[in-house]
């Protein structure tokens, strides 16, 4: 395990000097030195923590779990090692996507792990014939805003008292691109 755990650091280490020498010096951001993948069984009940952490209306363990077997369904896990810091999902249908949840742990959170979930999100879709995906998002979310705008997100609509715990308004979001 030692031994396993020191091949990883190095790789690591190797991983950011060969990323400063091709990026003037910069330090990756964490968001750049985490697996991406499809969310899996295993990932469920971590997944559901983050949403009770993040959201005041969450959805349920089985909600998720659910979501493993919907067809018209995609989640995206950020892994950090074991630790899931955070996740995305959506469901299509006709070449429509709808973004249902995107979450990232508090300790994950500005190091551009929400952008890199939305943008492998965005491609994977692209792959199954999918051209636009359309978001809620509160009003008063201005770092998702933020972030939306930065990848080409256009605000399309607005749902009056969509949310709840507290009440608010929903901005519609969508995002389109060729096939």
């Amino acid at each position: 395990m030692r031994a396993m755990n020191e091949e990883k650091l190095q790789k690591l280490a190797e991983y950011i000097k060969q990323y400063a020498r091709e990026n003037n010096g910069e330090s990756p951001r964490l968001a750049d030195i985490m697996e991406y993948m499809n969310m899996q069984p295993t990932h469920v009940a971590q997944v559901a923590e983050l949403e009770i952490m993040c959201f005041s209306t969450p959805w349920s363990e089985n909600a998720i779990r659910g979501e493993l077997t919907n067809p018209l369904s995609l989640w995206l896990v950020a892994m950090d090692g074991d630790k899931v810091a955070g996740y995305i999902g959506s469901q299509a249908v006709m070449g429509e996507a709808d973004m249902m949840n995107v979450a990232v742990a508090p300790a994950y959170r500005r190091q551009g792990v929400a952008e890199r979930l939305v943008v492998r999100l965005v491609e994977e879709l692209a792959t199954q014939a999918v051209s636009s995906i359309t978001l809620e998002v509160r009003a008063s979310n201005a770092p998702a805003i933020a972030l939306y705008e930065k990848l080409s997100f256009a605000q399309v609509g607005r749902r009056p008292n969509y949310y709840t715990k507290p009440k608010e308004d929903a901005l519609i979001l969508r995002k389109e691109w060729s096939i």
